[in-house]
């Protein structure tokens, strides 16, 4: 039966939606009393105001960026090293974020190589002239 299988999902849903509420109530909850041990209690649910007010404006600029579906300007000039790093962080959030854990383990390691990435990434492409 067709109904039945759309009700299922409708119910699962709606279950994993309740659920992500719960637990995002309960993650405020404890960011709430995490931040009063530092600071007031007014100024530590300004700050957890203000913290959920962020995630809400990245999570919805994500999905308004998805829902457009961001069109590929045809550039002519080639990215640079950085860009496509960029690119990459804004196309798979979890690969960037293993990424940044990686690049932070490599320079605890060795600064001095942490340092030449830097310079890589912020370097200019050479082939263009004025």
């Amino acid at each position: 039966m067709i109904g039945r299988g759309l009700i299922n999902r409708a119910v699962a849903t709606f279950v994993a939606a309740g659920a992500g509420f719960v637990a995002m109530v309960a993650l405020g909850a404890t960011v709430f009393y995490l931040l009063e041990l530092v600071v007031p209690s007014l100024a530590a649910a300004a700050i957890t105001a203000a913290l959920f007010a962020v995630i809400a404006l990245i999570v919805a600029l994500v999905f308004v960026r998805r829902a457009h579906g961001h069109e590929e300007e045809e550039e002519h000039e080639p990215e640079s090293l950085g860009m496509r790093a960029f690119h990459l962080l804004q196309d798979r959030p979890l690969l960037g974020a293993a990424a940044a854990l990686a690049g932070g383990f490599i320079f605890l390691r060795n600064p001095a190589l942490a340092t030449m990435v830097a310079a890589a990434f912020t370097e200019r492409s050479r082939s263009r002239r004025r």
